[in-house]
């Protein structure tokens, strides 16, 4: 399986915020959203960082309360791991626990097309696993 089926399948939406918001606008919305980190927008396409919660607490433990009047572009992750669409499951796992990170933009062509968190890809093996499951069952039982 590769990224552009997950994609078809959990939808390709990314949720953006601007690097010049503040770290209180971005908690915001990682809250309205349900979700863990952000595409943070700026000058340059398709992405500038990332801001995830992970930031926040780095940021909560040096500065305390005053992390929190900082901007995006104060606490993002510069350095952005990325994907493309051809990318495989398996290869993206392997860079997701190697790399030690939960969230992986995906870039096709310049253009940011989807983001797939951890929990993306855990929930696309699970349903593997117990689609394999089912056929087994059924090979087994000759249904």
């Amino acid at each position: 399986m590769q990224v552009k089926d997950l994609l078809t399948n959990k939808g390709r939406d990314v949720a953006t915020i601007s690097q010049e918001r503040t770290v209180t606008d971005g908690l915001r919305l990682l809250r309205e959203r349900g979700i863990g980190a952000l595409i943070v927008t700026g000058p340059t396409p398709p992405l500038a960082g990332i801001f995830s919660e992970r930031d926040v607490v780095r940021a909560l433990a040096v500065d305390g309360p005053d992390a929190l009047t900082k901007t995006i572009a104060d606490l993002m992750s510069t350095t952005v791991t990325t994907c493309t669409e051809t990318t495989t499951l398996d290869s993206l796992m392997a860079l997701m626990t190697d790399k030690r990170i939960r969230h992986v933009p995906v870039v096709d062509n310049g253009v940011l097309t989807g983001m797939i968190s951890i929990g993306d890809v855990v929930k696309s093996r699970v349903d593997e696993l117990e689609h394999e499951k089912r056929d087994l069952i059924d090979y087994v039982t000759a249904r």
